[in-house]
């Protein structure tokens, strides 16, 4: 007997679980289909990704459905397109031995015209995504005033994606007497918010413990710095050949980035970001879960829609700004009883941010050395000898066995051996022959440079003649810099230059990031400086540090800097097979002031 018949499903149902090769349930469908079965009750599950949440809220809804009625009683609300029709083919797939059920789907990227039509052939159970939903109300396309049951998918994805305003406008146009079925892997206190303001008693269940980690996922960070993240990343995929991995940025321009230097280096990778169409997304989508794409590189909401088995590894190419994100990230890999490693790339000034999200996932990280180059050829030339191994000889060869042995007539076993695997061997050997040790920053603080006790003074090419005062170039600074709304301070601001401070933690962060920041198509460039900040005297000279340029120290700061800029003087990277290197050095001009300083 298939154990889903005892939660007490009807035989449609059963059958259709059973045609998709599911026989024992997970624990949050075990707790969640026969109470929204045998109740009308609000709920809150709390279950972390890859844990069968969609059966929990699916099977029971599918259940509940009135197929003789045209009528719309079903609404579900995911934060993105591909989790959105993903939904949407599991909902199909369980429901279709429920003759003349009718699912649709409703996403941005798509026809609105398309989607309507398909609304008015009737819906029984629509999923959509907050913004597509609520432009379709707006329409009067969709009406939801009389649905019966109301699911939030990852709503604490949603809200962090900042669709409160959509949900709390879509729910208020729903009946007060529905159901309503909240699913979330974290608890953060917008979800409990909405739980609150528009759920009625909910029973609540947590399948492991709240805002916790999945229990097959270990934990690992290595430390680096800022300018080695790409070539660790290299490392940690040449140390795992069969590696199939999510590697997840920022930004999308950083995801573009670093999977565009991950294929100029021959590996298999792809970029899936808010910027590709729907088109391009399915396609990169359908390649990775096919395996001819074994490195996906991500930033979160994309990869919100990725539900795809046997993922080994989760790299963390940059922390999330939020420490709840990390748990969905995590949550990739170690899914279906399996186990899967989560891998952080640090720098130094984020090591507290380990210790946080340690807190919060109830799992300690361990740290690794990264491995040496001997070490990675080694792991690759036995990966080689175990492939050869295993693979099946194809007999088709067989006819070209003399030509074979003629040409090969002489050589040993040993010397066949030497030869067949050198061809591999070399490529990695003449990598890493020559690469340095990735150092972890030392721990006497000289990869920072010298502040006011825990401040960073910064000299950035942009002033008033940028159309910047302190107070526009402070929030210039806070978005691109991903810094806090307290992050930039004491700005002074000249003709065409200004100043301001960091906390002295941030500057890899700064420098980091600021390496192809772009104003009006000029590079900003970004340095150290002596200046202290005294408000109304003269800029003290600047100094180098950081593994920047240095400025001169000329006489003083008491020649004008030269408004002419030749060339490209911003910081540059190294080279896309390395990932990173030393930036160009070259003495500049001291300067002075031309201008009364504005300051905050």
């Amino acid at each position: 007997m298939n154990a889903f018949s005892t939660l007490g499903l009807n035989a449609e149902l059963v059958a259709a679980v059973e045609d998709l090769g599911f026989e024992t349930p997970s624990e949050i469908q075990e707790k969640a289909i026969p109470l929204l079965l045998e109740q009308e009750t609000d709920l809150v599950a709390l279950a972390q990704t890859g844990t069968g949440k969609t059966a929990a809220f699916g099977l029971p809804l599918l259940q509940h459905i009135d197929v003789n009625s045209k009528q719309t009683q079903g609404l579900i609300l995911s934060p993105t397109r591909e989790l959105c029709l993903q939904i949407t083919n599991e909902i199909q797939n369980y429901g279709k031995k429920i003759k003349g059920l009718r699912t649709v789907a409703v996403y941005g990227g798509a026809s609105i015209t398309d989607q309507a039509r398909q609304i008015n052939r009737g819906a029984h159970v629509i999923v959509a995504t907050p913004g597509r939903m609520k432009d379709m109300i707006r329409r009067k396309i969709i009406d939801i005033t009389n649905i019966e049951y109301c699911i939030l998918d990852e709503a604490d994805e949603m809200l962090n994606m900042g669709f409160y305003e959509d949900i709390t406008d879509i729910l208020s146009g729903t009946p007060d007497d529905k159901s309503t079925w909240l699913f979330s892997a974290t608890m953060p206190k917008e979800v409990a918010t909405i739980a609150k303001k528009f759920m009625h008693s909910p029973h609540e269940i947590t399948v492991g413990t709240k805002n916790t980690g999945a229990k097959n996922v270990t934990h690992e960070y290595y430390m680096v710095g800022g300018r080695d993240r790409y070539r660790a990343l290299k490392r940690l995929a040449d140390a795992n050949p069969d590696i199939f991995s999510v590697i997840f940025c920022r930004t999308k321009r950083d995801t573009q980035k670093v999977a565009e230097q991950l294929i100029t280096d021959g590996y298999n990778a792809a970029a899936i970001h808010g910027d590709l169409s729907q088109a391009q997304r399915d396609l990169v989508m359908n390649s990775f879960r096919k395996r001819q794409v074994s490195m996906l590189v991500a930033t979160d909401v994309a990869a919100r829609g990725i539900d795809v088995d046997d993922i080994t590894h989760v790299i963390n190419y940059q922390l999330p700004d939020e420490i709840e994100t990390y748990t969905h990230r995590s949550g990739r890999t170690g899914r279906a009883g399996k186990t899967g490693t989560s891998m952080v790339i640090i720098t130094k000034s984020e090591f507290r941010k380990i210790r946080q999200i340690e807190k919060v996932i109830s799992k300690s990280f361990e740290q690794k050395e990264l491995p040496s180059g001997k070490e990675i050829c080694k792991t690759q030339l036995l990966h080689l000898a175990n492939s050869v191994k295993k693979t099946e000889i194809n007999h088709e060869i067989d006819a070209f066995l003399p030509q074979i042995e003629e040409i090969l007539e002489g050589y040993s076993k040993e010397e066949l051996i030497k030869k067949f695997f050198t061809v591999e061997f070399t490529r990695f050997f003449n990598y890493y022959k020559n690469e340095p040790k990735i150092n972890t920053p030392s721990a006497d603080g000289k990869d920072y440079a010298q502040s006011n006790g825990n401040e960073v003074r910064y000299f950035i090419n942009l002033g008033e003649r940028d159309d910047f005062n302190w107070m526009t170039l402070k929030d210039y600074l806070k978005d691109n810099l991903n810094l806090g709304r307290d992050g930039v301070f004491k700005v002074d601001v000249m003709n065409s230059f200004a100043f301001f401070n960091t906390e002295a933690d941030k500057q890899e962060q700064v420098f980091e990031l600021a390496q192809e920041l772009t104003h009006n198509g000029r590079k900003v460039e970004i340095e150290l400086t002596k200046d202290k900040g005294n408000r109304g005297g003269k800029p003290g000279r600047r100094s180098g540090g950081g593994g920047k340029r240095r400025r001169s120290d000329g006489e003083g700061g008491s020649r004008r800097r030269s408004e002419s800029r030749g060339g490209d003087r911003g910081f540059s990277g190294g080279s896309r097979r390395s990932g990173g290197g030393a930036s160009g050095k070259g003495k500049k001009p001291s300067f002075q002031s031309r201008s009364k300083r504005r300051s905050k």
